[in-house]
């Protein structure tokens, strides 16, 4: 039997964790001593390793119950199967993302000199397929990842200051 503590050690995760998954009804304790100590068996040793198994699929840990529990095969089916088409348009928007930076890196004198302002990159990305949301969210993890980056690369296609604040809102 292992604690909580132990419990997430053995799985490289936090203690906290293994207490959510007990909060949100992924998780118990096979018992309780009489102190207040959880103790974890096999049982819920396999159960944390289906959890952060779903979990690593992208699933969120509303969507775990059905699928830990195993009692309804087709809302488990349904479940896996709206992830893997939820993973299929990301990877198709990280695509159409990739082509506009690769449509963008064959020309990078583009950039360099303010040769391409905000319609000619908004003409570039919509090129490579994406959608205004599309466009957003590429903002959004820009701002997110890089927001130093981010400002230099509106400021280099001549948007205005105020824009530029809007845009970074995102």
């Amino acid at each position: 039997m292992l604690t909580v503590s132990q419990l997430a050690s053995k799985f490289g995760i936090s203690r906290a964790t293994v207490l959510y998954y007990e909060r949100k009804g992924l998780l118990f304790p096979a018992s309780r001593s009489d102190n207040g100590y959880r103790w974890y068996g096999e049982v819920q040793v396999r159960m944390l390793e289906d959890i952060l198994a779903y979990r690593s699929f992208g699933l969120p840990v509303s969507k775990l119950i059905d699928l830990v529990n195993r009692k309804d095969s087709v809302a488990q089916a349904r479940i896996l199967r709206e992830q893997f088409t939820a993973l299929e348009k990301e990877i198709h928007v990280l695509r159409q993302q990739q082509k506009a930076i690769v449509q963008l890196l064959e020309q990078p004198a583009l950039l360099e000199k303010k040769m391409v302002t905000k319609d000619r990159w908004v003409e570039i990305m919509q090129a490579a397929g994406l959608s205004d949301q599309d466009m957003i969210n590429w903002h959004k993890k820009f701002e997110a990842m890089e927001p130093d980056e981010h400002q230099k690369f509106l400021e280099s296609l001549a948007i205005t200051p105020e824009e530029i604040k809007k845009i970074r809102k995102f």
